[in-house]
């Protein structure tokens, strides 16, 4: 079956992202869309995730955890899930490595937990869109190895991503998979996101994904499938 998808959408708790990108607010928005699935997916962390998949059951749409990791090299790779409890090993390792920098709520913004009644239950006092201190070149392995699918983000933009900072995307590094508004930049299988900051951001039922169910388990084996796994 197609299903639409927007699978780089940031919350409330990115620093960058808007304070009305809560756990409802996106579900009910990619609803309005027409979309299907979702992935919740913000800057070095999933902690939002929880809430986000709890709104989804109760509205009929899937929503993977995600995660847009910041390499050592300052290039984005969206982490992508099928389970948050291995979304959460992968935090856990960062953690340990992540850079400590205090954020500062009148120039980045706050960073909010919520639940899934939309409910503030924590903030984020270390700013989230340092270094995880994870090389670009440990990055696929590590992410496979706790389950999860590893793809360069947003490559065809000059900011963060894999071809601006390296000129080139080695097959060594493993990738199997990218995400990339524009045709023929590589030969990878491509996703398209909206890598949206804000609800008015979020994609319109425009790219759609084979899926032999429609569920998390269902649009992950796809994405598996697309990365040749």
């Amino acid at each position: 079956m197609k299903l639409y998808y927007d699978l780089h959408i940031h919350s409330c708790l990115s620093p960058c992202g808007d304070e009305d990108s809560t756990p409802n607010n996106i579900v009910n928005m990619a609803l309005i869309k027409g979309l299907n699935v979702i992935a919740l997916s913000d800057h070095n962390t999933g902690k939002n995730c929880p809430a986000a998949i709890a709104v989804g059951k109760k509205n009929g749409l899937v929503v993977l955890p995600g995660m847009e990791l910041t390499t050592s090299e300052d290039i984005h790779v969206l982490c992508l899930f099928e389970r948050y409890e291995d979304l959460q090993k992968l935090e856990a390792h960062i953690a340990r490595t992540r850079l400590r920098v205090k954020n500062k709520p009148h120039i980045f913004g706050h960073q909010y937990i919520r639940d899934e009644n939309d409910e503030v239950v924590g903030e984020e006092e270390d700013l989230l869109i340092v270094s995880s201190g994870v090389s670009v070149e440990e990055v696929a392995a590590l992410v496979d190895g706790f389950g999860g699918i590893a793809i360069p983000a947003h490559i065809d933009k000059a900011a963060n991503s894999l071809l601006a900072v390296l000129g080139a995307l080695d097959p060594a590094l493993g990738f199997r998979l990218v995400e990339c508004a524009h045709e023929g930049v590589t030969s990878l299988p491509r996703i398209v996101n909206s890598d949206a900051h804000y609800l008015w951001d979020i994609s319109e039922a425009e790219h759609c994904i084979e899926a032999e169910t429609c569920s998390a388990h269902g649009v992950f084996a796809a994405l598996r499938r697309m990365a040749g796994n």
